[in-house]
């Protein structure tokens, strides 16, 4: 995965669109529908630490981990109370104790470079989480790879930041290759461009479905996302909610 340096510094200004008290609230109702702890939540990949701060607001005391240094810095410097953040890979978590809630949110799970890694999350998610616990989580779908993300590319026009957001798909993988050219105005007023490479995978759900299985999970329930109707292969992106399977 990449570490995401250059991004993180313009990452929170790049998402303000997302509605992190909506998200944050949505993934509450899951979880409480399936009886879930309000207890430890491990929020994974948590970059600059906006889900984890609404997590901490709805009553959990929030572990967040991600891998960008950058990113967990910007995190830190935001008021932090009941979340601890580690700075860890996602494949290869090292917890204090067992875990309650998981989650895994925007599609950082895409962002993952293969199957196999997907599956080494998976059982190291699975390694941490309580005997009860739950693991929820969104994924892009196939679909949204091929018909929105494509070889598309967005433009993002701020006051201060200008950025090129340029898809490239392997129509034969469905693996989007990304290039984003980063422009961010500095005090003299001029324009600074850097760069920044990563690439998000896609899998067909029932792929999904045995990984999480061969990691110890049981899927309780798939949702197209942001709603609580069934999630499928029609759907852009899904969230999964996972129990531990009873041994």
């Amino acid at each position: 995965m990449s570490a995401y340096g250059c991004f993180a510094d313009v990452y929170d200004r790049l998402t303000s669109n997302i509605d992190y008290k909506e998200l944050a609230q949505y993934y509450d109702r899951i979880i409480s529908s399936h009886q879930g702890k309000k207890g430890i939540l491990l929020d994974l990949a948590c970059g600059t630490g906006s889900m984890s701060m609404q997590f901490s607001k709805l009553g959990y005391d929030v572990i967040g981990v991600d891998l960008s240094t950058e990113m967990l810095s910007i995190a830190k410097e935001k008021p932090h109370d009941n979340i601890e953040y580690l700075c860890q890979d996602m494949c290869e978590l090292d917890m204090y104790g067992t875990v309650d809630v998981t989650v895994c949110v925007l599609d950082s799970i895409n962002h993952l470079d293969s199957k196999d890694d997907i599956l080494r999350c998976f059982k190291s998610v699975s390694l941490f989480s309580d005997p009860d616990g739950l693991f929820v989580f969104d994924i892009n779908t196939v679909k949204k790879h091929r018909e929105v993300l494509s070889d598309n590319t967005f433009v993002y026009d701020m006051d201060d930041v200008y950025c090129v957001w340029q898809n490239y798909l392997d129509s034969d993988t469905d693996r989007v290759d990304i290039a984003l050219d980063i422009f961010t105005q500095d005090e003299d007023g001029r324009y600074i461009r850097s760069c920044e490479d990563f690439s998000e995978i896609a899998l067909p759900l029932c792929e999904i479905d045995e990984l999480l299985s061969k990691a110890g999970f049981t899927v309780l329930d798939r949702y197209d996302y942001m709603t609580f109707n069934e999630g499928g292969e029609d759907c852009e992106k899904v969230i999964y909610c996972c129990a531990k399977e009873k041994r």
